[in-house]
């Protein structure tokens, strides 16, 4: 299947799936092939391991877009943009957005809730990925944006997190902790109800500073919660946006094939676009049997070892191949549980495994010629 129409038609394409399976290099892969067919591309990522950068050959990218020389530049060839995501840049620049009163905007950006919630909070790098992709997207700046989202402990970590800032700040859930708040002095507010009894032991276990500190970020946010839906709304609508696809990366092994699976029984059950599957790292072996004294007797026998050790040699590569093609079967195996999942839908394409690492654009390219050259050559 020729792969290269799908990715002409993408605007955003959103690469998912577990750590360590070459998300960051295939989301910079497929960014490669959009700008060398023309497009202005830019690949974005929050990974604080910046393999970003290191693939495309860099020693670092920065929160702003950085543009990328494409070797070989031809005419036909766009242009290449990568960015590195700054959770805390992005919300202090959020912040900045939707607070209104200057005084308002001060006070949350100095609060040490606020500084918590914006650096280490579970779950704020994703929102944080979802929210700067909006603003990128809603510039217009770029016809084709590549994400590459972050590591993930919880498989539904990025798909959730427009909602789970929502949840956080709901209004329920801040006039719970703004109501003996607002009943007065810290005396009288908790004297009593249930939720004076909460405040109480909280008080005892961090100390009031730290309640005042959080009933103040509460109130200071109440303002902004329209601000922060209307958001989230605007965010899920460019996940289901026609426009948009998301691409599931793995590796030949169970646990990766079985995230793959719940990626894309996920964007079933969502509706989302659901791009393809690719799975990296495969292993190649030709040939059912291998015949070691056929290819390498002679240069053994022209060794000094003695035939005892010629023998063991040949043996052991012999028993090498063996085993590595007995790998590479079963990794054919699985791939094809994960390209016949009910679920599954778009292109299925395998990466062949690489011993060299990407860390320039040539190597990006060798990636990328996998990906979609290899497609085109066995269309239909």
């Amino acid at each position: 299947m020729d792969i290269n129409p799908w990715l002409a038609q993408q605007q955003l394409v959103v690469c998912v799936g577990s750590g360590g399976v070459g998300k960051t290099t295939t989301a910079a892969a497929i960014a490669l092939q959009g700008a060398m067919s023309g497009r202005k591309t830019i690949v974005l990522t929050i990974d604080p391991a910046r393999r970003l950068a290191n693939s495309l050959g860099l020693s670092s990218i920065g929160n702003e877009a950085h543009k990328i020389s494409l070797e070989g530049d031809s005419e036909s060839a766009g242009e290449l943009w990568a960015m590195m995501l700054d959770a805390r840049h992005t919300w202090d620049a959020l912040i900045d957005r939707l607070a209104k009163d200057p005084e308002i905007k001060q006070r949350i950006l100095s609060n040490r809730i606020y500084r918590y919630v914006a650096t280490s909070l579970a779950g704020s790098q994703e929102y944080m990925a979802t929210e700067r992709l909006h603003d990128i997207a809603r510039s217009g700046l770029y016809d084709l944006i590549v994400l590459d989202t972050p590591p993930l402990k919880n498989a539904l970590d990025f798909l959730e997190s427009p909602g789970r800032l929502i949840h956080f700040f709901d209004e329920r859930i801040l006039k719970w902790f703004l109501s003996p708040y607002r009943r007065g002095r810290w005396g009288r507010r908790l004297m009593f109800g249930p939720t004076a009894i909460v405040w109480r032991l909280l008080g005892s276990i961090f100390g009031r500073e730290f309640l005042e500190d959080l009933a103040q970020f509460f109130q200071d946010f109440t303002g902004l919660y329209k601000g922060f839906v209307q958001r989230h709304d605007a965010v899920v609508a460019l996940f289901q946006d026609p426009g948009t696809a998301f691409v599931t990366v793995c590796a030949p092994n169970e646990t990766s094939l079985e995230v793959a699976r719940f990626f894309e029984t996920e964007f079933q059950r969502r509706e989302l676009g659901q791009g393809g599957v690719i799975i990296n790292q495969l292993h190649q072996c030709e040939g059912e049997s291998h015949d070691a004294r056929a290819f390498l007797g002679e240069l053994v026998e022209e060794s000094s070892a003695t035939p005892s050790l010629q023998a063991s040699v040949l043996a052991r590569l012999g028993m090498a191949h063996r085993r590595m093609r007995q790998r590479a079967l079963a990794e054919r195996r699985l791939c094809e549980q994960i390209k016949n999942t009910p679920a599954g839908r778009g292109f299925f394409q395998i990466v062949a495994r690489s011993d060299q690492q990407v860390h320039d654009l040539k190597g990006l390219a060798w990636v990328a010629n996998e990906i979609f050259e290899k497609s085109a050559q066995n269309r239909g």
